[in-house]
């Protein structure tokens, strides 16, 4: 059997905030650009493997600080996106990437079916495992989750620009996308943000909002931030402040219905 992960890899997952009390449960399946050891460079150049095809930046970031102001669990990928893309179902192209954007990925072209076996069975398969097994416990327990999942975007994609500053993504279930975006266009608007800009259901990138949210009747939402605003600590603590505000509202309004 093809094995992809060795012992100086590491967990495919991380949990932290374990313990947390708060209703949320936040999901970052793009939060880290390392590549499983046996899967070497991928064929990529190192400026490659640190830009966004990789990962998201700063989205992990956000996360922790969105985690400690919450008291949110934080469920987390440590693997690039690149070696498997956690908010993709394994029959998904984008799930193991040929091309990312303008970069081919040659490390990901004519695999063998039992490397993507290992791969699914390694990377996906742990990851959904927690979130599932989490979801499970907290509705057992009679606390149903809040479902969040926590990416950035790139400022320029195919050498356009892009002008949204945040996204508010939904698929089906659009309760909670519905009470932030009410929330975030009341008095002053900090940001331009958008509903399902830069991308939406179309795009396939809705998988952990359906999985973990929808098909377990969970109020759901996915927040795209453009990366630019978060490459420090100070843009991660501001974007975290302003969203940690939406979600309350918005998880609050909810409640209340």
């Amino acid at each position: 059997m093809t094995r992809l992960l060795t012992d100086t890899d590491g967990d495919p997952v991380a949990i932290e905030n374990a313990a947390g009390r708060g209703d949320i449960v936040l999901v970052c399946e793009h939060a880290s650009r390392r590549v499983p050891e046996r899967l070497g460079s991928l064929g990529l150049s190192p400026q490659a493997l640190e830009s966004h095809i990789a990962w998201d930046p700063g989205a992990l970031a956000v996360a922790e600080f969105l985690s400690r102001k919450l008291d949110a669990v934080l469920i987390y990928q440590r693997f690039s996106r690149l070696a498997y893309d956690c908010n993709r179902p394994p029959e998904a192209d984008g799930a193991m990437p040929a091309v990312s954007e303008v970069y081919e990925v040659p490390g990901n072209r004519d695999m063998a079916e039992e490397e993507r076996r290992a791969r699914v069975d390694e990377i996906y398969l742990p990851f959904h495992d927690a979130i599932s097994q989490f979801v499970t416990e907290r509705k057992a327990k009679g606390r149903p989750p809040v479902v969040v999942t926590m990416h950035s975007f790139t400022p320029v994609y195919f050498g356009k620009p892009r002008s949204v500053e945040v996204g508010i993504l939904h698929d089906a279930d659009s309760r909670l996308a519905d009470q932030m975006l009410t929330f975030a266009t009341r008095g002053k608007v900090a940001y331009d943000i958008r509903r399902n800009e830069p991308y939406g259901p179309a795009d396939g990138v809705t998988h952990s909002l359906i999985e973990y949210g929808v098909h377990n009747g969970l109020p759901n939402v996915m927040i795209e931030i453009r990366n630019d605003l978060i490459r420090n600590e100070i843009g991660q603590r501001v974007m975290a402040d302003y969203l940690e505000g939406l979600l309350s509202k918005g998880v609050a309004a909810l409640s209340a219905k």
